[in-house]
C-alpha cells in the first residue's frame, strides 16, 4: 500500500486503491465496507471497502480473514499481503479522512457530525467501485446507527444491489472482515509514520492507542499542547477531550466582536484582547528584544507594522 498521496498533504482527505481485476468487470460481485479509528482523538480514521467475484466468497472465507479488532498488527499485515496478492481477482480502497478534516467538518457552521461522514464515505466508496466498473449485486455494511435505516438508505441510493447492514457485520462476513483488515493496515501505517508539518523537533512517538481514555495519549496531548495555537495536525481538536484540554491548560483569549470594544471588555474580564497579539509588540519591531516571535508568524514572515 503506496501512501506517498497522502503523505504529501496530510491535512486533506485522500483515497487509494488497488487495480481492478478484469474478473470483477464482468461477474457479479459482492462487496464489504468497514472502518477504523473512528474513536481516536489522534490519527485519521480510515474507511475501506474490498470486493471479489460472488463465485469467489469461499475461497475469501478460506484465506482466514477475520476482525481487524481480534488480530495482531503482524497478523493483519500477513493477511492484508495475501489479500493484495489475489488481485487477480480481489480488489480494495480506502479512503484516509485526516483529523484536520475531521475536526474541521465537525466545528463548520453547518454541523456535519461523525455519522454523517461515515454514511457519505461509505457512500462514495460504493458509488467509486460503480464508476470503475466493478459489477456490484450484493454489499455488505458494519452499520453505523440504526442497522435498519441506513439499510434502507443505502438500498434508495443503489438500487438493484442487495444491501446488508449489521452491527458487528465485520464478524459476520468475511468480505467485511477483509474490508476492516485494509482500513486498520492504513490507519496503523499512517499513524506510526506521521509526518508532523509543525516544527515539533524530536516528537514522542509513544502516544499510545490514541484514545482518549488512555493515560499514554493523554500524557502526550498534555506534552505537545501549545498555549496559544493548541495542537499539532495529528489531533482531532473537535473531540471534547481536546477541547478540555485546551480549556483548561490554553491562554484565555477574548475575541472581538463588533457588539463591544474588544480591548475594554478583555481588560475588564482579565483576559488578553486577541489584538494584542498583533500589536507592534508581538512582531517585526518588538519593543523587548528578548521575547521571541511565535513560530506561527516566523514561518509565515509576518511582521507587525506600526503604520501602513
Amino acid at each position: 500500500m503506496d501512501l506517498s498521496a497522502f503523505e504529501k498533504d496530510n491535512s486533506v482527505s485522500c483515497r487509494l486503491s488497488s487495480q481492478i481485476p478484469d474478473v470483477c468487470r464482468t461477474e457479479d460481485c459482492c462487496l464489504g465496507i468497514d472502518e477504523a479509528g473512528r474513536g481516536p482523538v489522534l490519527g485519521p480514521m480510515v474507511y475501506g471497502i474490498c470486493f471479489c467475484p460472488v463465485s469467489k466468497k469461499q475461497e475469501l472465507k478460506e484465506s482466514k480473514v477475520a476482525d481487524s479488532k481480534t488480530l495482531n498488527e503482524a497478523e493483519r499485515e500477513n493477511l492484508f499481503q495475501a489479500l493484495d496478492e489475489a488481485r487477480s481477482y480481489i480488489g480494495w480502497a480506502v479512503q484516509i479522512l485526516s483529523p484536520n478534516t475531521i475536526s474541521t467538518s465537525m466545528l463548520q457552521r453547518s454541523k456535519y457530525n461523525l455519522n454523517a461522514i461515515s454514511h457519505d464515505t461509505a457512500i462514495g466508496l460504493v458509488q467509486y467501485a460503480l464508476d470503475s466498473g466493478v459489477q456490484l449485486t450484493e454489499v455488505f455494511v458494519d452499520t453505523v446507527g440504526p442497522a435498519e435505516k441506513y439499510e434502507e438508505k443505502l438500498s434508495k441510493l443503489f438500487p438493484g444491489i442487495e444491501v446488508t447492514v449489521r452491527p458487528k457485520a465485520d464478524s459476520l462476513f468475511p468480505v467485511v472482515s477483509a474490508a476492516s483488515i485494509c482500513a486498520k493496515v492504513a490507519r496503523d501505517r499512517i499513524v506510526k509514520g506521521w509526518n508532523f508539518a509543525e516544527d515539533l523537533e524530536d516528537v514522542d512517538a509513544d502516544y499510545g492507542s490514541g484514545y482518549p481514555s488512555d493515560p499514554k495519549t493523554k500524557a502526550w496531548m498534555l506534552k505537545y499542547l501549545d498555549p496559544v495555537f493548541g495542537y499539532p495536525q495529528f489531533v482531532r481538536f473537535s473531540w471534547s477531550t481536546a477541547q478540555t484540554l485546551m480549556d483548561s491548560k490554553g491562554v484565555t483569549v477574548h475575541w472581538d466582536d463588533d457588539d463591544e470594544d474588544g480591548e475594554k471588555a478583555a481588560q475588564r474580564q482579565n483576559n488578553k484582547s486577541m489584538l494584542s497579539y498583533f500589536s507592534a509588540s508581538a512582531g517585526g519591531n518588538d519593543q523587548n528584544p528578548t521575547r521571541q516571535t511565535h513560530r506561527f508568524f516566523s514561518e509565515r514572515r509576518l511582521k507587525s507594522l506600526d503604520t501602513l
